[in-house]
């Protein structure tokens, strides 16, 4: 059997495996796991709506906490991180992936046309993009080559799964990819802004200086990956941008040189009136993905019980 969730060994177009995951003893003890992976172990016990992963070393039987947190192994090693290049339709693909591993885990791994869908919603995205399935089609394809991107596939589901493994392949724990996804998804933010809206990935953001605290260990990497911009004309706080890909920093570069000179001087009480803006518009997008996604399920509920959707 294969290590993939119900696939089988024989199928030629899955991706090659992870180790299958053991039991060990006091392996509910360990910390909270979200199946970033979609990958789901007969070891795994679903606690407070996640899962508790822990994977064995085949070659010296060491267990490890697939969430690489800060404690772990793995955190050590962040400091050797790879340079990955990535253009911007990867940056919306890899970012639209890891934001549905956390806030639709049900529909995580994604087929490549729930990936158009994704990647070419109206919210909590910036910008706002038009892509064909031909064209997520082949960055798929080639994300897949580079080891950015796995397949799975699942009994009873005719079509090929993928998932992303950005943070494997950066030592990635769930803070640190829950501000990749929001900055691959909406570009350059503010620490009040990234706080606000990676408050629905539950990661566990107390306040501020936590925040502060993750953009500071992504950005001390051997191979940095984020960077504080220097402060806009008219504007109170930096913004962060992730170093993933030339393209959007350019990209960025060109918009600020267009916006700074029709920057206005703040005005009091205006920093607390916008990021409360955010948080409302934000929230509203996420009840307006919920319905979406609510909507999609009862489609494909009443196809299967041949039943018209009125």
């Amino acid at each position: 059997m294969s290590d993939y969730i119900g696939s089988s060994s024989s199928d030629p177009d899955a991706d090659p495996p992870h180790p299958r995951p053991q039991s060990i003893a006091g392996a509910a003890s360990q910390a909270p796991v979200s199946p970033r992976s979609g990958l789901i172990s007969s070891a795994s016990a679903p606690v407070a709506g996640r899962v508790f992963e822990v994977w064995v070393d085949s070659t010296d039987g060491a267990a490890e906490d697939d969430r690489t947190p800060e404690s772990s192994p793995v955190a050590d090693v962040a400091r050797e991180t790879p340079a990955v290049e990535l253009t911007a339709v990867e940056c919306r693909v890899v970012g639209a992936m890891i934001e549905k591993s956390y806030l639709t885990p049900d529909i995580y791994p994604m087929t490549a046309n729930a990936m158009v869908t994704a990647c070419n919603q109206k919210t909590n995205r910036d910008p706002v993009v038009d892509y064909s399935a031909v064209l997520i089609d082949t960055t798929l394809m080639e994300m897949r080559e580079r080891n950015l991107v796995r397949r799975v596939h699942s009994p009873g589901s005719r079509s090929m799964k993928h998932r992303q493994t950005l943070d494997e392949v950066l030592a990635l724990n769930e803070q640190q990819l829950a501000l990749m996804s929001v900055l691959l998804l909406r570009g350059p933010q503010t620490i009040g802004e990234l706080r606000l809206r990676t408050e629905r990935h539950d990661v566990g953001f107390e306040d501020l200086g936590a925040v502060d605290a993750c953009l500071a260990s992504l950005a001390n990497r051997s191979t940095p990956l984020v960077h504080q911009l220097p402060r806009q004309p008219g504007h109170k706080e930096n913004r962060w941008l992730h170093l993933l890909s030339d393209a959007v920093a350019n990209e960025h570069a060109l918009n600020v040189d267009q916006d700074t000179s029709f920057a206005q001087p703040t005005q009091p009480g205006a920093q607390g009136t916008a990021a409360d803006k955010v948080g409302l518009t934000d929230r509203l997008e996420d009840l307006e993905t919920q319905v979406a996604t609510l909507q999609r399920q009862l489609a494909s509920l009443a196809e299967k019980l041949g039943e018209p959707l009125e």
